[in-house]
């Protein structure tokens, strides 16, 4: 089981002291997400300071760009790191789409990420095979590739493509098309092995696929000391009030939770709602173990249900380095 770090969102000057740093801890993968910065800035630092250290974004916002400006970042990304990068894509919500971003949200999620997919793939085949772009779908129609916009082959042409999502229906996508899938930190085990995997393993089924083929990797709440507490149950708070992730709770019987943490989001009510995490949901959410513990307990929690593991907290070099080299020390 790998054990992947998350950058912080810090300005690009401060990555490649940062990544140093991982890859000398012993990480086996630095991810970045798309939060207060831009996700791929980063991974071009990271991937010149570092030799052994795999860089990933998790995630870059798919339906924010298009399959062109994503492909050719993700082409030049590879070829820098020696084939290091892994592409974590996301569809994000409604909201954020249209009011954030200012790009239109797609009748279909599934259909339009399962495209996009196709897509990247498309631009790569004809860049690295010398053949004619040629990709014909619902969304898009890419068959303009002169040379001179042709970046040409490269040495670790096969990028893999993470997408992340909470509920079935990405799950099943990433069964079908990608090469891993990244778990919202909203999940519990009980829910990644009865709802989940299930859906990974239907969608690579109905692809001709082996369920072995898609990574898992998994983002846990970690509590290990007290000052964790407050800051994971105001996280789960959050995440929990959201509409789209009802069916986590749901599995639980935490409904009427999800209910009231939805209106007091609502409402602007940031303040009451971590006292409507229970210590049950504590439990289920995060990873509750002193540092020297914390490696143990999560392999037993994860052996057989995810591939990576990624604390939800960033890693910064100089603050709690003893959790770090405790959690990256192997059990036994």
């Amino acid at each position: 089981m790998y054990i992947d770090a998350s950058l912080p969102p810090v300005p690009l000057s401060l990555v490649p002291s940062i990544a140093r740093a991982a890859e000398e801890l012993g990480f086996a993968a630095l991810w970045s997400a798309e939060t207060r910065h831009d996700p791929f800035l980063p991974a071009a630092l990271i991937a010149e300071h570092t030799r052994r250290l795999q860089l990933g974004t998790a995630v870059a916002i798919a339906f924010a760009r298009s399959p062109a400006t994503m492909a050719y970042t993700a082409w030049d990304l590879a070829q820098v790191s020696q084939g290091r990068f892994i592409l974590g894509i996301g569809t994000q919500v409604k909201a954020h789409i249209e009011r954030r971003f200012g790009m239109p949200w797609p009748d279909s999620v599934v259909g339009k990420l399962r495209e996009q997919i196709a897509a990247l793939r498309a631009f790569w085949h004809a860049w690295q095979s010398g053949e004619r772009l040629n990709h014909r779908g619902e969304h898009y129609k890419l068959t303009l590739m002169s040379p001179f916009f042709n970046p040409g082959p490269i040495e670790h042409p096969h990028i893999p493509i993470y997408i992340a999502g909470v509920n079935t229906g990405l799950a099943g996508l990433a069964g079908e098309v990608a090469d891993g899938f990244h778990v919202h930190p909203l999940h519990t085990p009980r829910y990644l092995r009865e709802v989940l995997l299930p859906a990974i393993q239907l969608g690579a089924a109905r692809a001709g696929r082996s369920r072995d083929e898609i990574k898992i990797a998994a983002s846990p709440f970690v509590v290990s000391e007290a000052q964790d507490e407050p800051f994971v149950r105001a996280q789960i708070a959050f995440y929990a009030s959201t509409p789209s992730y009802k069916p986590v709770m749901a599995l639980h019987g935490w409904e009427e939770v999800a209910e009231r943490l939805s209106g007091h989001a609502a409402r602007g009510e940031w303040g009451e709602m971590p006292a409507l995490i229970s210590d049950e949901m504590l439990a289920a959410f995060a990873v509750v173990a002193p540092a020297e513990e914390l490696r143990a307990v999560l392999e037993q929690r994860y052996t057989g249900l995810a591939d990576r593991l990624t604390p939800y907290m960033p890693f910064t070099p100089g603050e709690r380095d003893a959790f770090w080299r405790a959690l990256l020390k192997p059990p036994g």
